[in-house]
């Protein structure tokens, strides 16, 4: 499998997530109308999505119908669950740092 940081580093596979996270699925023209891209882009994309898992196809009349797979992406945010957590604190140390120097405001006489 391949691993989902690089899958992700690719600014047309996030188009597509996030084309596809708004719906229940969609067909490949669907896509390609959507992202202005064209058909074989977009099916390149969608194999490699799909190889990662984070997309699951199931064929139909008019052709194959992409959806999102979030279990993939819960992995991944289990992975950056201590990061968050560690610049969350990080950042709300800054916060208080940055009121205690501030100046104190004195009412205009």
């Amino acid at each position: 499998m391949p691993d989902l940081f690089t899958v992700l580093a690719d600014p047309s596979r996030r188009r597509i997530l996030d084309t596809l996270r708004g719906s229940e699925g969609l067909l490949v023209k669907e896509l390609v109308a959507a992202l202005g891209l064209t058909q074989p882009n977009v099916s390149k994309h969608l194999r490699v999505l799909r190889t990662a898992g984070l997309v699951a196809e199931t064929a139909e009349r008019q052709g194959r119908r992409y959806r999102l797979r979030p279990e993939a992406l819960r992995e991944m945010d289990d992975w950056l669950r201590p990061y968050r957590a560690f610049w969350t604190s990080r950042l709300d140390d800054l916060g208080d740092y940055l009121d205690s120097t501030r100046p104190h405001e004195r009412p205009q006489p």
